[in-house]
Order: C-alpha cells, then structure tokens, then sequence
C-alpha cells in the first residue's frame, strides 16, 4: 500500500512517529507539507498565511495523479486541499487545537466529506457530525518505561530530600493553565510537610523525557482543553501517577489507574496530588499504556486504510470506531 500524506509540519514528533510506524508494517509513503513558515502563537499551534495554504495546493494536486492508494490528511487545516483533488479517497486526522481551536469550523465541516475521520479521543468524536474513528498517537514503550526513580534525579539533577510534581510544559503555554497548577501546588504544600517542588519543561528533547517522568512523584495536568495529551500516556508507561482536569480522553486513560485522579475543581486536584505524595509509591500505568502503544495504533491507522481502499469508505461497525 502506498499513501500520500498531507501535513501543516512533516517535523513534528507525532507525525514522524506515525510514519515510522506505518513504514514497519510495509506501507510506503510520500509527504507533501503546506509550505511557508510557522508562526508561533500563544498557545505553541503553527500558523502560515492563507496564501501559503493556496501554494499548497497545486503540489497536492500533482501528486494526486501518482501510484498512491490514497491521501491521509494529517491536521484540520489540510483537509481542503486534500478534499479538493479528484483522485484519491481521503482519511482526515484531526489532532485536538484543529478541532478545538479557532479554525475548528473548518475542521467540522471537512470531516463531513471525508472517506474516513480519525481523532484522539471520544470527547472529540462528540464535536463531529459524522462516524469517526479514535485512535490516540501511540507512546513508545520501549523509550517510555520503568527505572530507579533515584538514577532518573541523578540524571536530571533534583534534590533526593524533596517531593517533585511534574508540569511538563512551558509556564507560558496559555491553554495549560500554569497558574492553576501553581495554585494546586501552593495549597499542596499547606498540608503536606515535606519540602514539595513544582518543575516546568521547555526544550528538553522527546528522548530525555523518560528520566523527568521516573524522577518524578506525580504529574500535574491543569489543561483547559485537550485531545488526547501524550504527556498522560507517556507518564502513565513510566508508572508515574498522574492528577489531571477531566479533558480530552483523560478520563478514559486513567480508568482503573492507581493514585490517579481526574477532577474538575482545584479542590479535587489538591486532594488528588496529596492522595499520591502520600502514598509514596508508584502507579500501575503501564498495563494501561499498552492499550496505546505505536503499534496499536498502526494496526489500527492499517485497518482503517485497506477498508477505504478496499470499500471506498471505512466500515463504523469496526471495533476500532466510536460513531455518532
């Protein structure tokens, strides 16, 4: 099978990630991206000018004509040029901020016309109008896995003496609402005596995250919006307990977790983070995080492909589908 993939940024991890693991069960690709250059708003989503989303067609169009099974559209802002041809079925990814944010319109109104959709999480599929398929990015777990929670602060230089909660993102990321999670930690460390530090992220590469993750003893998200954060899935295959507001397929993730929580008040996040700190001990996450490994998800991302190709549309009735 062969398929020509549309994407807003063939740099990005999830993407590349994708491909790889597409490219192991022997599909062959080809990447066309919308050229121009990003521009980085509050939020860290990529924006070009509508003139750079015009350039992007006629290359899209010309590679429409090759020996392609089909057009898998990765991201909402893709999906027009990717509609447009006339020669290829077309599966649409949609990935959170397209859905959620402000060209979420477009998105809604692509999907309808689309061979297939996938998106992230099930509170996604409630945004659509139409069958959709969920099927998170998928973690690595061989890179995402246990170890000795003192070599891992060893290796990111954090005090043994101390309790660290893990914000694994830029305090300057408006839609992860860092000044709630410093207000769940402040009124943390009003009832907890032992010395309790707050870390933020920013510019630390994928490979180094799973020593943050092991040197941790729990991970905050205070999210105001998500599809499907890698973050959780991340944590949850290094056994790390996770404290989070109830978005995206968060929820879903954490069923059945050990000293996890999903809340949506900062009072329940507070008790959730002193429930862990607590404990004192590590969660059972991994057996959860396989349901979301990269190989789940390129058997799945396979099986939706051969039934466009083989159908011309994918079947709903599927296991792997979640439809409205």
């Amino acid at each position: 099978m062969r398929v020509l993939n549309l994407v807003t940024n063939e740099e990005s991890r999830f993407f590349k990630q994708q491909v790889e693991t597409l490219e192991s069960r022997g599909i062959e690709s080809r990447t066309v991206s919308v050229p121009g250059t990003r521009v980085r708003t509050d939020d860290e989503s990529s924006s070009r000018s509508v003139l750079d989303y015009l350039r992007f067609y006629p290359p899209v169009l010309t590679s429409s004509f090759g020996d392609y099974d089909l057009l898998h559209a990765n991201y909402g802002l893709t999906a027009p040029a990717a509609l447009a041809q006339p020669n290829l079925p077309v599966v649409l990814s949609l990935w959170g901020s397209d859905l959620m944010g402000e060209y979420g319109w477009l998105s809604k109104w692509c999907a309808k016309f689309a061979d297939a959709v996938v998106v992230m999480s099930p509170e996604m599929a409630a945004e659509l109008d139409c069958d959709t398929y969920v099927v998170p990015h998928g973690v690595d777990l061989e890179r995402f896995a246990p170890e000795p929670q003192r070599d891992a602060r060893e290796r990111v230089g954090w005090r043994h003496d101390a309790h660290h909660v893990l914000f694994p993102y830029p305090e300057t990321r408006e839609v992860k609402n860092y000044p709630r999670a410093e207000r769940v930690v402040e009124a943390v460390r009003e009832q907890f005596s032992g010395r309790l530090e707050l870390h933020t992220l920013f510019g630390v590469p994928h490979r180094g995250m799973p020593a943050y993750y092991n040197a941790a003893d729990a991970l905050l998200l205070t999210s105001r919006r998500e599809g499907s954060p890698n973050s959780v899935k991340e944590a949850l295959a290094c056994n790390l307990p996770v404290v989070s507001t109830d978005v995206g397929d968060v929820g879903e993730r954490l069923a059945g977790v050990d000293l996890s929580t999903v809340a949506r008040t900062d009072e329940a996040l507070v008790d959730g983070l002193l429930r862990v700190l607590r404990a004192g001990r590590r969660s059972n996450g991994r057996q959860r995080a396989r349901e979301v490994s990269l190989e789940r998800m390129g058997e799945q991302l396979e099986g939706i492909y051969r039934r466009v190709v083989e159908d011309g549309s994918a079947d709903v009735s599927q296991p792997v589908t979640v439809g409205r």
